[in-house]
């Protein structure tokens, strides 16, 4: 059988382009919208949109978390997937209202930038993961790498649909995203044999 041409090598240097292209990807625009009606119902629609993209991406790094917690040696393949997963949630978290100073200016609050940052490698990511019940890990480590890929084509899938009605910028992100998670499905199944 003859390979594709795409490598585990060549998977990780299209998930690094891919993070990196999510950091250079969010900034947070200066109008809120509250002038115009139209562009308030556009802002609050791309907020949703993004609760939403943000809660799949959550849904996911919590099945990361529970099948290291079950297979921790699994650590050495699993974490910087898992790593990139945390950053998803991060680029996709909704940013907080600005505060504006008497000048009626926004002004960043002394939160912003701690909470924009990504956890080092390793590290909890605090309330990234979220609360609720713990995603069900089979004791076989294969098996639940193989559900973890699933897990990431559905994710991947979610966030290719959830771009069509999304603005350009959240759209370019949500289709990083996407290549994203088809890539890590890849390294989960079809790149580890190579």
């Amino acid at each position: 059988m003859r390979r594709t041409g795409t490598t585990r090598r060549g998977a990780l240097k299209a998930v690094g382009a891919t993070a990196g292209g999510l950091l250079t990807a969010c900034s947070g625009g200066d109008d809120d919208g509250a002038d115009e009606p139209g562009t308030a119902a556009a802002v609050r629609a791309e907020k949703a949109l993004r609760v939403r993209s943000t809660r799949t991406s959550r849904e996911l790094l919590r099945q990361y978390d529970a099948v290291l917690e079950l297979h921790p040696d699994q650590a050495t393949r699993l974490t910087p997937l898992r790593d990139s997963v945390a950053l998803h949630v991060t680029a996709l978290s909704p940013p907080p209202p600005k505060k504006k100073d008497e000048s009626g200016k926004p002004k960043p609050s002394p939160s912003e930038s701690a909470s924009a940052s990504a956890p080092p490698d390793g590290a909890p990511v605090g309330d990234v993961g979220g609360a609720g019940p713990t995603p069900f890990v089979p004791a076989d480590p294969g098996k639940a790498v193989r559900e973890l890929a699933a897990a990431e084509r559905r994710s991947a899938d979610a966030h290719a649909e959830a771009l069509v009605h999304a603005p350009p910028e959240l759209a370019r992100l949500l289709a990083s995203l996407a290549a994203a998670g088809a890539a890590h499905a890849y390294l989960l199944t079809k790149g580890s044999s190579s």
